[in-house]
């Protein structure tokens, strides 16, 4: 089951030194409006998937990289986020990465990308594209 890795932009890793208050206990990750918006614009277009499959893999220059696949399936031991008609599937590996992190979709005139505002991350690397915790 091969999976399409997302190319509609790239994926950037921030934290800007604040806690979000108005999280929800048993969310692992929170969506913006935008990202919601985008979420549901990338599946629309994917109709056999069935959500979007969050990951970090070993990348870069600070250790940590976020991935964006389309999910076909929930795998044993995915953690499952629905907000607002948008499911999130989460990797396992990055279930403790990912606790407390806002996700948001941002475009302007020359880029698209979904940003993580993560308080977890300790430090970023200079294009924001890696991390570590």
């Amino acid at each position: 089951m091969a999976s399409s890795t997302l190319v509609s932009g790239s994926i950037r890793a921030i934290n800007k030194g604040r806690r979000l208050t108005n999280i929800p206990t048993r969310a692992a990750i929170t969506l913006t409006e935008s990202a919601v918006y985008r979420i549901k614009e990338l599946l629309k277009a994917k109709p056999e998937s069935i959500a979007l499959r969050i990951g970090v893999q070993q990348r870069g220059c600070n250790g940590l990289s976020y991935t964006l696949d389309y999910a076909k399936e929930k795998k044993k031991m995915d953690e499952e986020v629905n907000q607002d008609g948008v499911k999130l599937l989460i990797d396992p590996k990055a279930q403790l990465t990912l606790l407390g992190t806002e996700m948001d979709f941002v475009r302007d005139t020359l880029s698209s990308e979904f940003i993580f505002n993560n308080p977890n991350i300790k430090g970023t690397c200079g294009c924001g594209e890696s991390f570590n915790v």
